[in-house]
């Protein structure tokens, strides 16, 4: 079984979003091992300079790589990467499910992440042009997993 692990910049506070990645979490375990890494974002002060921002996204970097299993299809959420239809997703998933390859995604913090992070990934990925609240992007991520593999054995649920 494939392992997917998720790396997020944050922890989520509200209990309903926590009971949805649950469930997520409960829905993926018949295909593939989920580990949710929740890391502490780098504090920045009100109105930041670039500067700032930049020695931020470099220190949580640093706190990302240390977390990307080895051998891992990394895979970078961010505004300016690819945007994949369902389906575009659900042939990324089952192209690295074939071949047993581990993916890892990451989601950074409210200031998106380093372009060491970003160059490191075999994958760019925007699931939307919109801005959504980090919380809630990891559900949509996670059930967009899901249904990947629900779309890759024919199940009905994509419908």
């Amino acid at each position: 079984m494939i392992k997917i692990t998720l790396i997020t910049l944050g922890k989520l506070k509200e209990k309903y979003l926590r009971d949805a990645i649950d469930e997520y979490a409960k829905r993926l375990s018949r295909y593939c091992k989920l580990d949710v890494v929740e890391l502490t974002p780098v504090s920045l002060p009100d109105n930041p300079s670039q500067t700032e921002v930049d020695v931020a996204l470099n220190k949580e970097a640093e706190m990302i790589e240390k977390r990307i299993p080895d051998g891992s299809i990394v895979t970078a959420l961010c505004v300016e990467g690819k945007s994949f239809s369902s389906e575009d997703l659900a042939d990324f998933v089952e192209k690295n499910t074939n071949s047993g390859k581990n993916m890892c995604f990451i989601i950074g913090s409210s200031y998106g992440l380093s372009s060491s992070v970003k160059q490191r990934a075999s994958l760019k990925l925007s699931l939307s042009a919109m801005t959504f609240p980090h919380q809630l992007f990891r559900v949509m991520l996670l059930e967009q997993i899901y249904r990947a593999f629900k779309i890759n054995e024919g199940s009905t649920y994509h419908k």
